[in-house]
C-alpha cells in the first residue's frame, strides 16, 4: 500500500513539475545560507556553518502552507511526524518515535505550562506571529534539562522592524470552520509594539465508518472555539541595553455536551534584559510566567467550576562571552517553581521547585573543524533527583559547501507530579494510577549527519540511534483482585526503548520562480516492553516506518499590481499495526492488532496578490479526497477534502 501511495504522490508531483515550462520568472532566487539560528547551541549561529544541525520553517514557510497552528504546520513540512487522536480526542504528536512527555517545545526559549493527555495544547500555538520554527532532533537535556530527550522546537515570534504595519486576515473552510487574525506591528525611536490577535472556530461533524470495525471508533469530531492574544514590548533605552516584556492568554471551549463545554485557558507573561558591556560580553536575564487552566462549564447553573492549573514560575540567566578565533563560552542557570492543582491529585495540590547550572564551550579550529561541548546539572525537590547530563558535537568542512556533523547527547526525563500522584477515574475506562517511585529515565542519542549546500540547493542525509533506559509510561491495565470495580493503570518504568531512523532532504530554487523540497524519514521504533518481557499495549500509534513530504511552488509577478503563486504539497506515510481494545469500556473483549493502512494527502493552493495590500487564496485541502474506511482513535484526522478560501489586507 505505500508503494501506491507513493506512486499517487509521485504522479502528482509529476504534473505540477511540469510546469516548470511555464514563462521565466523576473525575481532570481537563492537559498539564504545565512540565516542565524539559537537553538542547537543557544548562541546565534550561521545556519551554513553550525555544529548542531537545525531545521528551519520560516515565515514564507509559514505563509506558504497556510497553517493555522503548530499542528497544521509540523504535518505539511516534515516527514516522520504524525498527529492522532488520545482518549477523548485529545491530540497526540509522534516526533519520529518520540511523543510529547519527550519532546520539548519553546516559544522564544521559554517552556509552556499545562498538557493534554501528554501533550501540550497545540491549538494555543498560534502561527500569526511567528517569524520561524528551529527544529533540533535528538537529545538536547544538556542545554534545555528535562524533557527534550527526543529534541527541541523552538518556536521564535517576529518583532517590529519599521514605522506601522497591520495585517487582517480571515479563512473559511468546511465544517463552518472559520479563522480571522490580526498583527499589528509598530516601531518608533526606541520602542516597538507587536500586537497579536486571533480568532478560530469550527462545527462539531459526523464521520462514517464501515460495517465491521475491529475496535473502537469515532462517529463524531468535536469542534472547538479559541481566542489568542500576545502583545510584547520592546524597549532600548541604549545601545548595549535591549529590555523587553509580553503577555498572552488564550481562551478554547469544546462542547463535547452541550450542557457542558470544557473550558481550557492560559494565561502567560514575562520580561527580559539583554545587556552588552563590552563587545566580547552578553548577559541575558529574563522571568517567566505561565498558567494553563482547564474547567467544566455548567451553564444550566452557571458555574465554571476549575479542575485542573498548572502554574510555572520561572528565572534564568545566561552568560556568553567570545574569545579568540570565534570560540565562544557560555554558562547559566535557571530556577523553575512547578505547581500543580488537580481533585485527583493526593492532596489535591502538589508542588516542585527546580534548579539547573550549565557550562558549554564552542571551541573553532579554523573553518574545517568546530567542536561543541556542554554540561550540565539539575536537581529536583520532589525525591531530591539529580542528574548530570553531557552533550558533544563535532562540525568538519572537508571541502567547501559540504558539512559532516556528529553528536552525543545524554538525555533525561524527571517524572512529572502528574505521574508520580495522580489518581483519578478515566471516563470509567480504567483508573489511572501515579508511582511516587518512578525513577528518571535516561537517555543516549548520536546522531551523524552530511549537508551540501549551494546557493540553489541543498541536501541532507542523516541518521540518529536513541536508546531510552526506564521509559515512563502507562503500564498494562490489570486488576489487583476481582472485587475492584475498574482495572488499574500504572505509571512504571519499562525496559529498553530504541529508536532508529534516518532522513533524507532535497531542496532546491530555480531562477524561473519555481523551487521544490522533498524528504524522506525512516523510522525504526522498538516499543518498550512490561516486567514480562510483553509490549505494552500503547493507545498511541506507533511511529510508521516510512514517511515522505513534498513542496512544490511557482512564483510569477505579471506586473506590479499583481502575483501569482501556486503551491502544492503532500505526504505520504506507510501503514503501520497497532494491538488495541475491543472495547475500551469492557475490556474482557480483549485486544486486536488493528492495521492502519498506508495513505497519502495532498493540498493545492493559489495565492493571488493584488497591489500591495491585497492577497486572496483558494486552497483545496486533500485533493485526492482520501478518508479512513473506520476512524479509529489513531486514524487520519480527515474526513475527505476541504475547499477553504481566505483574504489578507496588508497595510
Amino acid at each position: 500500500m505505500f508503494h501506491r501511495s507513493i506512486l499517487a504522490s509521485a504522479s502528482l508531483l509529476a504534473c505540477v513539475t511540469a510546469s516548470a515550462a511555464l514563462p521565466t520568472d523576473t525575481i532570481s532566487r537563492t537559498i539564504d545560507l545565512n540565516q542565524v539560528v539559537v537553538t542547537g547551541t543557544r548562541s546565534p549561529k550561521l545556519l551554513a556553518s553550525t555544529p548542531v544541525l537545525t531545521n528551519v520553517i520560516s515565515r514564507t514557510d509559514i505563509e506558504k502552507a497556510d497553517a493555522t497552528d503548530l499542528r497544521d504546520l509540523l504535518q505539511t513540512t516534515m516527514p516522520g511526524i504524525e498527529f492522532s487522536y488520545a482518549m477523548n480526542q485529545k491530540l497526540h504528536l509522534n516526533f519520529a518515535g518520540f511523543g510529547g512527555q519527550s519532546l520539548l517545545i519553546l516559544v522564544d526559549g521559554e517552556r509552556l505550562a499545562g498538557e493534554t493527555l501528554d501533550d501540550v495544547d497545540f491549538a494555543r500555538l498560534s502561527m500569526d506571529n511567528v517569524e520561524r520554527i528551529e527544529i533540533v532532533r535528538g537529545a538536547a537535556s544538556a542545554l534545555y534539562g528535562s524533557n527534550a530527550a527526543g529534541g527541541v522546537i523552538n518556536i521564535i515570534t517576529r518583532k517590529a522592524t519599521k514605522g506601522v504595519k497591520l495585517n487582517l486576515n480571515a479563512r473559511l473552510a468546511k465544517h463552518n470552520e472559520w479563522r480571522h487574525g490580526m498583527n499589528l506591528q509598530l516601531k518608533a525611536g526606541k520602542w516597538a509594539n507587536v500586537l497579536a490577535l486571533s480568532h478560530t472556530s469550527i462545527n462539531n461533524y459526523t464521520v462514517h465508518n464501515g460495517p465491521a470495525p475491529q475496535a473502537q471508533v469515532i462517529s463524531t469530531i468535536y469542534g472547538d472555539k479559541t481566542w489568542n492574544a500576545n502583545n510584547q514590548l520592546y524597549f532600548n533605552p541604549w545601545k548595549e541595553l535591549k529590555l523587553s516584556a509580553r503577555a498572552g492568554y488564550f481562551f478554547r471551549e469544546t462542547a463535547r455536551t452541550i450542557d457542558i463545554p470544557e473550558r481550557y485557558r492560559d494565561f502567560t507573561g514575562g520580561l527580559r534584559a539583554q545587556w552588552q558591556p563590552s563587545d566580547k560580553q552578553q548577559v541575558e536575564l529574563s522571568y517567566s510566567f505561565d498558567q494553563y487552566d482547564k474547567s467544566n462549564y455548567m451553564r444550566l447553573l452557571g458555574l465554571d467550576i476549575r479542575n485542573y492549573s498548572n502554574v510555572q514560575n520561572a528565572f534564568r540567566m545566561l552568560y556568553t562571552l567570545n574569545l579568540r578565533e570565534g570560540d565562544v563560552f557560555s554558562a547559566g542557570a535557571d530556577y523553575l517553581h512547578d505547581w500543580l492543582l488537580n481533585p485527583n491529585l493526593e492532596g489535591r495540590t502538589r508542588k516542585q521547585s527546580s534548579c539547573d547550572v550549565f557550562a558549554q564551550y564552542d571551541l573553532n579550529l579554523g573553518k574545517a573543524w568546530e567542536m561543541v561541548g556542554a554540561l550540565r546539572l539539575d536537581h529536583f525537590s520532589d525525591h531530591g533527583i539529580t542528574r548530570l547530563t553531557p552533550k558533544f558535537s563535532i562540525r568538519h568542512t572537508p571541502i567547501n559547501h559540504l558539512n559532516l556533523r556528529f553528536g552525543y547527547g545524554m538525555g533525561f526525563r524527571s517524572p512529572t507530579l502528574k505521574e508520580k500522584y495522580y489518581n483519578f477515574d478515566m471516563a470509567g475506562i480504567w483508573l489511572v494510577v501515579g508511582n511516587p517511585n518512578l525513577k528518571a529515565e535516561t537517555s543516549h542519542n548520536f546522531n551523524l549527519s552530511a549537508e551540501y549546500s549551494r546557493l540553489r540547493y541543498i541536501f541532507t542525509l542523516s541518521g540518529h540511534y536513541n536508546l531510552v533506559n526506564n521509559k515512563i509510561a502507562t503500564g498494562s491495565p490489570t486488576k489487583s483482585s476481582i472485587a475492584d470495580p475498574m482495572p488499574q493503570l500504572p505509571y512504571v518504568n519499562l525496559e529498553h526503548y530504541a529508536v532508529f531512523g534516518c532522513e533524507a532532504t532535497l531542496k532546491f530554487k530555480l531562477q524561473n520562480g519555481m523551487s521544490t523540497q522533498l524528504s524522506y524519514c525512516y523510522t525504526n521504533e522498538q516499543l518498550p516492553k512490561d516486567k514480562n518481557g510483553k509490549e505494552i499495549n500503547n493507545q498511541y500509534l506507533p511511529a510508521r516506518k516510512h514517511s515522505f513530504t513534498a513542496h512544490w511552488d511557482y512564483i510569477h509577478r505579471f506586473n506590479k499590481h499583481y502575483q501569482l503563486a501556486v503551491n502544492v504539497d503532500g505526504r505520504a506515510l506507510s501503514g503501520v499495526n497497532n494491538v488495541e481494545f475491543v472495547d475500551y469500556y469492557d475490556l474482557s473483549k480483549g485486544t486486536n492488532t488493528i492495521h492502519y493502512p498506508a495513505y497519502t494527502l495532498w493540498k493545492v493552493s493559489a495565492v493571488q496578490q493584488i497591489g500591495s495590500f491585497l492577497t486572496l487564496t483558494l486552497t483545496v485541502d486533500n485533493v485526492l479526497n482520501y478518508r479512513p474506511e473506520y476512524h479509529y482513535l489513531n486514524s487520519p484526522l480527515t474526513d475527505g477534502a476541504n475547499f477553504m478560501v481566505g483574504a489578507a489586507i496588508n497595510l
